[in-house]
């Protein structure tokens, strides 16, 4: 069967180990509901194509001045080169550079091209036990286009994953779980006014998802993204680990530490960078927080 919707992708990274078992192709879709502080992929937030600029790959041919119908460039080296007050993401630009300094956030995609992409490093998956894994920004923002995409995987024998913030439709999780092999979830902090200073959002509905997802008998894996002083404290420690406790006969959690590889995106898109001043955790913190959730009853792991 051919599939004619589409969805906004920002990557399609092959041969990953840290998003699910085994070897995996990992698609990134465009467009989330939260906007965490410390968001690694922000090219990953908004819905819309965006146009970045990356500053030391730049030679200052000038090609991309004129390939601008809307005149969102300029040369001055006291701006940066986007001005995006002007800039429709027509992409332009991005061909007109020779060096990849200009590039293009999110294209449109079919379920049948992404399928094509993936299934090319099947050999992968079958040696290790791996598939393809959807990511963002949140990618049940496509719920149809996921479900879609998995049936092909299905089809051909490929394990499929899914990472998720939790904070989507609850339909749109339901409907895609039934073809999810594999569900990577992230809980980033169990007080809502908290998760909602540093998130943009409540967590209610991402806890309720949750607990769908648990009842569901999906095969989770919840995850931490790990913030220094944010969510590391000894009180979040023990009500995340209660929860997951109430909701899995076998709780289980991976901390994701805080690290520094988005930096470069900021700047690229011209954004604040909320979380820039925050450093990275010693491996001795890690390993406390890690035993700390072993305390709590919870089996924990470290994302590498």
């Amino acid at each position: 069967m051919r599939y004619c919707m589409d969805a906004l992708v920002t990557n399609i990274q092959g041969y990953s180990i840290h998003d699910g078992p085994g070897i995996r192709t990992v698609v990134f879709l465009k467009g989330c509901g939260l906007n965490c502080r410390w968001c690694a992929n922000p090219e990953g937030i908004s819905p819309e194509i965006q146009i970045g600029f990356i500053k030391n790959l730049c030679t200052h041919c000038g090609k991309c001045v004129p390939a601008c119908p809307a005149g969102a460039l300029s040369l001055d080296e006291k701006k940066h080169r986007i001005d995006y007050s002007k800039c429709t993401s027509c992409g332009k630009c991005a061909e007109a550079c020779l060096y990849k300094a200009l590039v293009l956030y999110g294209r449109e995609m079919s379920v049948d091209e992404v399928f094509d992409a993936v299934r090319r490093d099947k050999m992968f998956y079958d040696t290790s036990s791996g598939g393809v894994t959807v990511s963002g920004g949140e990618p049940l923002m496509y719920a149809p286009f996921v479900k879609a995409l998995f049936g092909l995987c299905r089809e051909a024998g490929i394990n499929t994953c899914v990472e998720t913030s939790g904070y989507v439709n609850t339909e749109h999780l339901l409907s895609v779980l039934s073809m999810t092999d594999y569900l990577l979830f992230d809980l980033k902090h169990m007080n809502s006014d908290i998760h909602m200073n540093y998130t943009g959002q409540r967590n209610d509905l991402i806890l309720a998802n949750a607990r769908l997802a648990a009842e569901s008998g999906a095969d989770i894996l919840f995850r931490v993204p790990l913030m220094p002083a944010v969510n590391d404290t000894p009180e979040n420690i023990k009500e995340t680990a209660a929860f997951i406790k109430s909701i899995m006969a076998r709780p289980r959690v991976q901390l994701m530490p805080f690290h520094r590889l988005g930096d470069s995106k900021y700047q690229a898109l011209d954004l604040p960078n909320r979380f820039h001043a925050c450093r990275v955790m010693a491996r001795e913190e890690l390993l406390a927080t890690k035993q700390a959730y072993i305390d709590e009853g919870v089996d924990c792991s470290i994302s590498a």
